[in-house]
């Protein structure tokens, strides 16, 4: 039995600070109970994303910048551990003096050539956010769902198909939560993970497919049909990352920083891809695509959580626990557009989509999808779905499709880039690339928890998940996959 008035535990999944009293090993419906009641009363720590808010970022403050955000990351973790021995004012206090030195080091590092940032100074405060509160829409929410433009009807359908989803039978949750542990990794004899996992995933982040309606009109992803659309797709085989590629950089965001990710990223495609590896690293390197296509691929690694703490960085020691699964499949497919033709995309152009920190800035940049095969009519954004037996776990990223036509990476890694709106037009001064869609799936064991690695303070919720990509097609091979595009062939 865990009892104090403020009692802070550290699990499989990260931190959070809890004011109420915790019960162990009552395994029963009540105790669900009291465990939404005990989750009801937990914080973490919310931040400004500093990163979100940049926008030119000069080639002399790269390196600055980017050792800058990861310093940010790294105090945000260990002012949870903080916490542990002090009150929330308090920490909050040492880490607004932390972050502000950090945030002024960068704007003067930008400030050398380009102009100052000086909004950026403002954003040194952090809050104590309810776990219980959701996502939120982190202001004005433009972003378009991984479904829109494709089939109408996703958006406006999607939450109203969770929220009838979300409520677990008691029998469900027993087999899903066991008694609560202090450890947070041990499992109850049906093979449940414990409630011990304070830093998440809760059992409110699970769903089960079959009490989730259908919010989809069409089969989701499929390739635009009618009028002038580009009806073709291009599919690049490149594995399930059998060789292993694991790494807890961020070569887009936090290039020449060793763990700037704070999790643990699963490669397909470049086998060079870390954090140091440059545009002329990547073109020099092989690739697990059996068609010489040399992009990189990645998205954070999804977990079994059985206890399982490997002592390393991205994993055990940024709260990441558990065994890491392999993908059953992995599909990477690059379709057109409802407008018209696309254009080619530049080599090295980087995207990113979905946003690792949606629980604390809002859904405005939530851009994943979880579903079931056999299920994929019904797609969730924050809620990971328990999927009956023989049904597979499938995540979905559908990247944005519109370029600038002049830059291949921005200071936020998102500004060069846009969504369509829902007939396939490009905002305006955009136009149209080949849309890439990654798709993986996984055998998730029946009574088994998982969770997708985040920063610890983001408490491995659904909503965080996110897809990264740098095109290092050859020029010859991205022109054979706009022709097949345009042409409304399905190439591989």
């Amino acid at each position: 039995m865990l009892i104090g008035a403020t009692a802070l535990l550290l699990g499989g999944g990260g931190l959070a600070v809890y004011a109420t009293t915790a019960l162990a090993g009552n395994n029963t419906p009540d105790a669900a109970a009291g465990h939404a009641q005990h989750t009801a009363s937990a914080f973490t720590l919310s931040c400004p994303d500093v990163g979100e808010r940049l926008r030119q970022v000069p080639r002399s403050a790269k390196l600055p910048v980017s050792k800058g955000l990861s310093s940010l990351d790294k105090q945000v973790h260990d002012a949870y551990h903080k916490m542990m021995g002090g009150t929330g004012d308090s920490v909050l206090t040492g880490l607004k003096t932390q972050r502000a030195k950090t945030i002024r080091m960068m704007v003067t590092a930008i400030s050398k050539d380009a102009k100052r940032p000086s909004y950026l100074l403002k954003m040194s405060g952090c809050t104590m956010k309810p776990v219980n509160e959701g996502a939120g829409a982190g202001g004005n929410d433009s972003t378009k769902s991984v479904q829109d433009g494709w089939y109408q009807g996703q958006t406006q359908n999607q939450t109203q198909g969770q929220t009838q989803g979300q409520t677990q039978d008691p029998g469900q949750v027993q087999g899903q939560v066991g008694g609560q542990a202090q450890d947070g990794g041990q499992q109850d004899q049906n093979g449940g993970q414990q409630q011990g996992q304070p830093g998440g995933p809760s059992p409110d982040d699970f769903v089960d497919i079959n009490n989730v309606q259908p919010n989809a009109d069409a089969p989701p992803f499929a390739a635009p049909q009618g009028g002038n659309a580009s009806t073709g797709t291009f599919t690049t085989e490149c594995g399930r990352n059998e060789d292993g590629h694991f790494n807890s950089d961020n070569v887009i965001v936090t290039p020449g920083v060793s763990n700037g990710a704070h999790h643990t990223h699963d490669y397909v495609g470049n086998k060079a891809t870390d954090a140091f590896a440059d545009d002329n690293k990547l073109a020099a390197s092989d690739t697990t695509c059996n068609n010489g296509d040399q992009s990189t691929h990645y998205w954070p690694v999804l977990r079994k959580l059985d206890g399982n703490a490997e002592q390393k960085p991205g994993a055990a020691q940024d709260a990441n626990v558990g065994t890491t699964l392999t993908p059953a499949t992995v599909k990477l497919t690059f379709r057109g557009s409802q407008s018209g033709e696309v254009r080619a995309m530049p080599r090295f152009l980087k995207i990113i989509t979905g946003d690792a920190k949606a629980f604390t800035n809002g859904t405005k940049n939530a851009n994943a999808s979880w579903s079931c095969t056999g299920f994929e009519d019904r797609q969730l954004k924050d809620k990971y779905p328990l999927c009956p037996q023989g049904s597979q776990v499938v995540r979905t990223f559908a990247f944005q499709n519109c370029w600038n036509g002049r830059d291949i990476d921005s200071g936020n890694h998102r500004d060069h880039m846009a969504f369509s709106d829902q007939n396939g037009n490009c905002p305006q001064g955009f136009q149209a690339v080949p849309q890439l869609v990654q798709r993986i799936t996984y055998d998730v064991p029946q009574g088994q928890s998982f969770a997708v690695d985040s920063f610890p303070e983001q408490l491995h919720k659904p909503v965080t998940d996110h897809g990264d990509f740098i095109n290092v097609m050859p020029d010859n091979l991205m022109s054979k996959a706009v022709d097949c595009i345009n042409n409304g062939q399905e190439c591989t």
